[in-house]
């Protein structure tokens, strides 16, 4: 161990320095104190200075979620916003079209308030905003999507409303030679007297197809004295057609028929002159001019598409 010298002047010689155990110790003491203050303050300075690894990678963690909560805020916001105008084509146009009411936007935004209480309990207001407009949108969409289970019920009634409604003429225009549109009082054929002509006459060959002019269910299919040989067709709405004076029938009471369907056979049956359909169409228990709801925009072909079922085969009578 090396030891340390002092001169001495008295004797003078260089004599070793002896420490007392005391000393040693205070000097010991001081030292350590010192280094401890100067590495605490070292410390304190690097931690002000400089984060701890585990922090700055937590750090960094909480901004890449913060980042991805913010654009996942904004797709909420833009679905939000996509919504809306699903909405407004639901209130303005589907609604409108179909002659609903828009519905009301307490109804739209009904059993929102429970939801936003919920989300009221997360602390952080990013996270806490998130929840609340996600709960919105997902109320909005029930209430959109028994909207839209309305509007197929209501869309359904009305297409089977406009099926319901005669609208094509109950013999193709290839096949008429003839149409008498005289409706209302007219000098009788056979009894040469007026009286009321409630229909129109169709005058074609023996044995052309009749159709149906539009869906409904056959009440009377058999003959009748003035109309010889005769169908009535309920199709609901208020609305009647009858087909008579046919040479024969290709349905029977009870049967369903579609618009365009092959329902008879133009003959001379009842008080009739001539090959011929007569044809009437009844509203609310009142006779209505044919020539009001004949579609006068089908071409041939369209009619003809029209009429071809792949269960009726219109072939004519022999």
């Amino acid at each position: 161990m090396a030891l340390h010298y002092t001169y001495n002047q008295e004797t003078c010689r260089y004599e070793p320095v002896v420490v007392s155990p005391k000393r040693f110790a205070k000097k010991s003491f001081r030292f350590l104190g010192l280094s401890f203050l100067l590495g605490a303050a070292f410390l304190g300075y690097y931690n002000l200075k400089y984060d701890f690894l585990d922090e700055r990678i937590e750090r960094e963690t909480n901004e890449q979620l913060k980042t991805e909560w913010q654009l996942l805020q904004e797709e909420l916001e833009k679905t939000s916003a996509h919504l809306t105008k699903i909405e407004d084509t639901d209130d303005h146009n589907f609604r409108t079209i179909l002659e609903l009411e828009p519905l009301p936007q307490s109804i739209r935004e009904a059993g929102t308030g429970g939801r936003e209480k919920e989300s009221d309990q997360v602390g952080y207001p990013l996270i806490r905003n998130s929840i609340a407009l996600a709960d919105k949108i997902s109320n909005r969409l029930t209430i959109e999507q028994q909207s839209m289970d309305e509007l197929n019920k209501q869309l359904e009634a009305k297409q089977h409303e406009r099926a319901s409604r005669p609208a094509i003429q109950p013999i193709s225009n290839h096949n008429l030679i003839r149409l008498n549109t005289i409706f209302g009082l007219r000098l009788h054929p056979i009894f040469n007297y007026v009286r009321p002509h409630n229909g129109l006459d169709l005058t074609a060959a023996y044995g052309t197809p009749v159709y149906a002019s539009a869906d409904g269910v056959v009440v009377f299919a058999e003959p009748n004295t003035g109309y010889g040989n005769v169908i009535f067709v309920n199709h609901g709405y208020g609305f009647e057609t009858r087909y008579a004076h046919l040479s024969r029938y290709n349905v029977k009471k009870g049967d369903r028929v579609k618009r365009g369907q092959l329902i008879g056979f133009v003959g001379s049956t009842g008080t009739s002159t001539n090959n011929h359909l007569h044809y009437e169409v009844i509203y609310n228990g009142k006779y209505i001019n044919p020539i009001s709801f004949l579609n006068t925009d089908l071409t041939q072909e369209e009619y003809n598409r029209l009429i071809q079922h792949k269960h009726e085969q219109p072939v004519a009578e022999k």
